[in-house]
Formats: C-alpha cells, structure tokens, sequence
C-alpha cells in the first residue's frame, strides 16, 4: 500500500504542477524542479493520508469497544 500511495501522491503532483503551468498558458515543463517539488509533497501528503487514515480507523474500533463494554455494563449487568 505505501508504495502504491507514493506514486499516486506523486502523480498527484507531477498532475498540479502541470495543470498550473497550463493555466497560465507556460510551458508544461518550465522549470523541472517545481515538478520534483510537487512530487515530493504529493508523495509525503499521500503518505500522511494512509497513516492518518489507519490511525482514525484503530481510534475508532477502541471507542466503539469501550462503547459495547459500558453498554453490555448498562443492560446485562444489572441481572443477577
């Protein structure tokens, strides 16, 4: 999956830096390193958004735990 994230983070870039170029009617490669720069950050944001969203999923299964636990508390504690 990260591998597959970089490049997709990376396309994602290469893709904004194109289409910026192109709006304003310059040539699509005017200056090499701003597309080695948005490919950087495109990589590192799609990177960041795999972890953050493993890291939102594993919050979210400790808190609907907790909220089963306190919920079988609730209802099936009670009976002797």
């Amino acid at each position: 999956m990260p591998a597959s994230a970089t490049m997709i983070g990376a396309l994602l870039g290469l893709g904004t830096q194109m289409y910026s170029n192109a709006l304003r009617k310059l040539p699509y490669m005017r200056h090499p390193w701003e597309h080695v720069l948005g490919m950087g950050l495109g990589a590192v944001f799609a990177n960041q958004l795999v972890k953050w969203d493993a890291k939102l999923q594993e919050d979210l299964d400790k808190m609907l735990d907790k909220a089963k636990a306190a919920n079988e508390r609730r209802y099936f504690g009670i009976l002797p």
